[in-house]
């Protein structure tokens, strides 16, 4: 999926919002336990319930990798079903691969090729070589950690160099040079606030992918008033407040009125800033 495929639907829809498949076991409500596949089930009701709020979906690996294998057919049930109903749909694997040459090449056949995923987050520690191999693929893309929404963010991330640049700026300069604005995005946390200010001075034309609000605390309106640009340019992730808002038998209905909820708000943004 292209660019201009994401800031079509983005327009579309009026929403930047990409939904976190994070898919616990054990928070899921406890009648679809029953079923032969409850994660899929689960993801199927979600997915059927929000799709035409969102224009992105994001699993997160870790919640599927701890059940194995049948964790594993679990989320390729889920990316196959978005595939086939709802194909507008930008599928984002949550994994933040990375390693040398030779094993990012495969992470990227397993990820691009096997599950036919439209992205995945890459950690950029190991350099140039570490993330080349994804950025080989046409129409596929690399969403590079920058500046993450966690606490620990500060502990390398604001490390300076001896022009007072900080480590995430280095990351984004450096990177632009590997990718361009048609296959490689940003993970910018929302809990970071006006840095985004600072993320659009050395990235101004790159998407971002946005974790952080609702759970995490994240506030919608800082990351747009900082971090929009003219084709918005953000894709906001929320997961937990989505997709946990009720544990009962309503627990679709609930997500697609959170879902809902964070759209109409969304529209008002996109508004506000001129892109739609």
């Amino acid at each position: 999926m292209n660019k201009e495929a994401i800031v079509e639907q983005i327009r579309k829809k009026g929403s930047f919002l990409c939904v976190g498949l994070d898919t616990d076991i054990k928070k899921i409500p406890k009648h679809l336990l029953e079923k032969e596949d409850p994660i899929f089930e689960f993801n199927k009701a979600i997915i059927d319930a929000t799709a035409k709020y969102c224009v992105a979906y994001k699993p997160n690996l870790a919640f599927y990798e701890s059940l194995g294998i049948k964790g594993w057919e679990a989320l390729e049930r889920t990316v196959k079903y978005i595939r086939d109903n709802y194909p507008e749909q930008f599928i984002i694997a949550d994994a933040k691969r990375g390693d040398i040459g030779n094993t990012s090449s495969l992470y990227a056949r397993a990820f691009f090729e096997s599950l036919g995923v439209d992205a995945l987050t890459v950690a950029p520690y190991m350099g140039e070589d570490s993330v080349k191999p994804f950025l080989a693929y046409e129409g596929k893309w690399v969403i590079l950690l920058a500046l993450t929404s966690n606490p620990g963010s500060h502990d390398f991330q604001f490390t300076t160099d001896t022009k007072g640049e900080r480590l995430f700026e280095q990351v984004l300069e450096k990177a632009q040079k590997w990718g361009t604005t048609d296959n490689l995005m940003f993970v910018v946390g929302a809990t970071q606030g006006s840095l985004f200010s600072d993320v659009r001075r050395v990235a101004p034309e790159s998407f971002l992918l946005v974790p952080g609000v609702g759970a995490q605390g994240g506030s919608l309106e800082e990351v747009a008033k900082w971090g929009m640009n003219s084709e918005c340019g953000l894709l906001v992730n929320s997961s937990r407040g989505i997709i946990y808002a009720s544990s009962g038998e309503d627990f679709a209905e609930a997500a697609a009125n959170e879902a809902r909820l964070l759209r109409d708000h969304m529209t008002i943004l996109l508004s506000t800033y001129g892109v739609i």
